[in-house]
């Protein structure tokens, strides 16, 4: 019996060895702990030793760029309407779930501070101009590093956009359908990844993404045992609510 077992640990450990380690992407911060897309989220990000933290961002009617999720502000906030039709002034009266405000990208990025990378996900439309602004001034005045940002959307018109302004900034394309397809608007892009759903995976398409030369940084992978099977497939970064869970 214990030579089974120790048969049994050796292989396991073999096979976590065999395993190359994906990139630990925090989900809207650590959503998984603290308030989605909020300062708080972010920074249990940073604490739990991630490699890249991902946001979701909207230009508002004031013409800031703010960190949220929904097109609402219903699901979390105090108050209600499209995040879109506020003020900075409005907003910030604000109240999230567990007392948190809603930061501006500004915030993030002074949070942040170059120590990991950030993908700045387009939400809403006519974000790529001022998000691209904000990136060029915190690499060209602050000390950021290019490679730390990487832009994605479910919005492929917004990531043409942002190519248009932008020929060097890392693009994910993002999808909840076959992977595959996407790879004819990730070559038009010069992308550095594809972001898929996680259950839309198979070896066959990964090897299909990866021989294509693209990176594959998918999403929202949270069980163990999913989180495992992801890691068999030789993903190269993982997007988590708990990201102690992939270290």
């Amino acid at each position: 019996m214990l030579k089974r077992i120790s048969i049994f640990m050796i292989f396991i450990t073999f096979m976590s060895c065999d395993m190359k380690k994906p990139l630990v992407i925090g989900h809207r911060g650590a959503m998984g702990h603290e308030t989605e897309n909020t300062l708080a989220s972010v920074q249990k990000a940073l604490d739990l030793g991630v490699d890249m933290i991902e946001i979701d961002v909207f230009k508002i009617e004031s013409g800031e760029i703010v960190v949220f999720h929904d097109e609402t502000v219903d699901r979390l906030a105090n108050s209600g309407g499209k995040i879109e039709d506020y003020n900075i002034f409005d907003l910030k009266q604000l109240t999230l779930d567990g007392g948190h405000r809603i930061p501006t990208l500004q915030d993030v990025l002074k949070l942040i501070d170059n120590k990991v990378a950030l993908n700045i996900e387009l939400k809403g439309a006519n974000t790529s101009d001022r998000v691209n602004f904000i990136m060029d001034y915190y690499i060209r005045e602050k000390g950021w590093s290019p490679e730390n940002f990487i832009i994605s959307s479910f919005n492929w018109d917004e990531l043409k956009e942002m190519r248009k302004i932008n020929k060097e900034v890392a693009i994910a394309v993002l999808t909840e359908d076959d992977p595959k397809d996407a790879i004819p608007i990730a070559k038009e892009l010069n992308a550095q990844a594809i972001n898929p759903y996680f259950k839309k995976l198979t070896a066959k398409n990964v090897s299909a993404i990866k021989e294509a030369g693209f990176k594959i940084y998918t999403w929202t992978v949270n069980k163990p045992q999913d989180i495992m099977a992801m890691k068999r497939l030789d993903v190269d970064g993982i997007i988590t609510n708990f990201p102690e869970r992939v270290k």
